[in-house]
Parts: structure tokens; C-alpha cells; sequence
């Protein structure tokens, strides 16, 4: 938990920096996910789910920073659409 710790505390800091940044980074990190997966494309149910995780996870965090929600809240959903969306990427990566 220290590492989570220092690093939300380093969030909190520099909150709307990061904030900016976190968008920029999540949206890039987004974008790419959801490229892979329509490159790997088969027109079945599993790939157009996960596109919808991947829009939603990313919009997530968007909705969250531009509505200026409480700091932890933000930097959960930053942590998490990033884990979830670099996991869809490997995911189709491999796939590839």
C-alpha cells in the first residue's frame, strides 16, 4: 500500500496537472486498445464487448477528471482503465 500511497499523494498534489496528463495518456492508451481490437475484428459478440469495455473504461476516467471528482476517485479509474485497457491491447496483440 506505500506505493499506492506515494502515488496518490503525488496525484493529489499536482491534481490538475495530472488530471490533464491522465487524460491525454488514457485517451492515447484508449485509442490504441480499441484499434487492436478492431483490427482483430471477427464480427463476433467477444470482440464488440470488448470494444464497449474499452470505450467505457476510457470514458470513465474522461467523465471523471472533467467533472472534477474527488482526487481518489479520479486516480482509481485512471489505475483501472489503464489496466484494462493495456490488457485488451496484449490481448489482441498476441491475437495479431
Amino acid at each position: 500500500m506505500k506505493l499506492y500511497d506515494k502515488y496518490l499523494n503525488d496525484f493529489k498534489s499536482l491534481y490538475y496537472a495530472n488530471m490533464t496528463l491522465g487524460i491525454i495518456l488514457q485517451s492515447c492508451v484508449g485509442s490504441i486498445a480499441a484499434m487492436f481490437i478492431l483490427v482483430n475484428n471477427d464480427f463476433s459478440i467477444f470482440s464488440y464487448l470488448q470494444l464497449t469495455l474499452c470505450v467505457v473504461v476510457t470514458m470513465a476516467y474522461n467523465a471523471a477528471a472533467l467533472a472534477q471528482m474527488p482526487y481518489k476517485i479520479t486516480f482509481n479509474l485512471l489505475i483501472s482503465s489503464l489496466f484494462v485497457n493495456i490488457v485488451l491491447f496484449l490481448l489482441n496483440a498476441i491475437v495479431l
